[in-house]
Formats: structure tokens, C-alpha cells, sequence
């Protein structure tokens, strides 16, 4: 779809390993997309989200900082794995293709962009991340702990970037004015990233209890309703 397609699938193939991992590929994502690419607006999004978390890290912002860091690496990760798939033919989850797929859709605005990303990489794949995580450092997904308690700290920090890209980011994907009445704002309205989160942890402690075949059916039934979510989210405007 784009020239630089090669190079982005050829960064994002090396999982990170620390937050400062993260923050570079995402940079390097950046440096690399160009204004007409949908994807440069959820990557620039998730940039300044990714900097907010470390700087609550590094600041003592919580209560078990290792925890939050290492769930910030793996949720990442996800997103640079489904890129790279999407972008060499591998098995890339529908809610990621639903925005991979019109990258290049000039009537769609940057917004849509940004949200259909969030919504791809919160739905989907932070349950995956919660549970990677804590399998890894003997946690429990669990309404009421330390970690559960710092998860849902970052909502307020995230909801003030969100509320700033809604801003900034309301125009067509090249950067031209969108008419004065539009479906964006009810798209607006439908979507929250608070609520988004809480039920990414109720789904992470749901896969917490089920058997690996009823993960994967769990699984399968969120990658369609939030693909759907997806494609709502990018319909463009006239």
C-alpha cells in the first residue's frame, strides 16, 4: 500500500523488551509514516500514551511499577506483531485488518484513525497482555489488587490524550476540514476508552478460568465484535 510497507514489517519483527524499546519503534513508526497513512495517527497516539505511562513509572506513580512496565512491553508487542502480519500475508486479527486494510482512505478522517486503533489494540489485545503478564510475574487478574489498582490509575491520564486527539485530530486523513455536520461526533459519543478498558480486565479475567479452547472461542467472538466496532469507526465521511 505504501512504499515503506517493507521497512515498517522489517522494524516491528524483534519484540521489545523495555518501555524505551517501545518508544523507539514507535518513533522509528512514526519518522517512517508518511500524513496520508491512517496508521501514523493511532501510532502517534499510542506514542504519547506510551510516554505518559513511563513518566507515572518513572515517578513512582504506582504501586507496582514492574508490573505496569512489563504489562506496557507486552500490550506493545501485540500491536507490533499484528502490524508486521498484516503487512506480510501472516494471520493478522480482523480488527487490526479493518484498519490496515484503508490506510490510505482519504475521506476518512485522522480521528477514526486513532480510535479504530485504540479500539483494536484495547478490546483485543490488552486481555491477551494482562494475562501474558501476570502468567509471567505469578499475579492474578483480579478486581481489588496492587495491579489492578494501577491498571485503572492510567485511565485518567489516557483520557485527557484521547480528549486532545479529538481535538487536533478531527480532519480528513490529508489534513483538509470536515464538513460542519458529520457521524463523528455520535462515533465519539459510542466510543470510551474508560469503559474499553474496564472490559478488557473483565475479559482477561475471564480467560484467567476458561480452558485454552474455550480462550480461543472467547477470543475469536471479541476479534469479530470489535472488528465490527472497527468498520463502524472508519466508515467515511461524505
Amino acid at each position: 500500500m505504501f512504499a515503506y510497507d517493507a521497512q515498517l514489517a522489517a522494524a516491528t519483527q524483534v519484540p521489545p523488551q523495555s518501555i524505551p524499546d517501545v518508544l523507539q519503534l514507535l518513533q522509528t513508526i512514526d519518522n517512517l509514516c508518511v500524513a496520508g497513512d491512517g496508521l501514523k495517527y493511532f501510532n502517534g497516539l499510542y506514542l504519547q500514551v506510551t510516554q505518559a505511562v513511563e513518566n507515572r513509572v518513572a515517578g513512582g506513580g504506582f504501586s507496582d511499577p514492574v508490573w505496569l512496565a512489563e504489562l506496557d512491553v507486552q500490550f506493545a508487542g501485540l500491536y507490533f506483531s499484528a502490524l508486521s502480519s498484516g503487512l506480510t500475508g501472516g494471520p493478522c486479527p480482523g480488527c487490526w485488518e479493518a484498519m490496515f486494510s484503508c490506510r490510505d482512505q482519504s475521506k476518512i478522517a485522522r480521528i477514526q484513525f486513532a480510535l479504530a486503533g485504540m479500539n483494536a489494540h484495547i478490546n483485543h489485545d490488552l486481555p491477551l497482555a494482562v494475562v501474558a503478564i501476570c502468567q509471567a510475574e505469578n499475579t492474578k487478574p483480579q478486581h481489588g489488587t496492587a495491579q489492578y489498582n494501577d491498571y485503572t490509575a492510567v485511565d485518567t491520564t489516557l483520557d485527557g490524550l484521547i480528549d486532545t486527539a479529538k481535538r487536533e485530530l478531527n480532519v480528513r486523513l490529508l489534513g483538509d476540514a470536515l464538513p460542519d455536520v458529520s457521524h463523528l461526533e455520535d462515533l465519539f459519543a459510542a466510543w470510551n476508552l474508560g469503559a474499553a478498558r474496564g472490559q478488557a480486565w473483565n475479559t482477561a479475567e475471564s480467560l484467567w478460568q476458561d480452558s485454552a479452547l474455550a480462550a480461543k472461542i472467547r477470543m475469536d467472538g471479541i476479534d469479530g465484535l470489535t472488528t465490527v466496532i472497527g468498520k463502524a469507526l472508519l466508515v467515511p465521511v461524505p
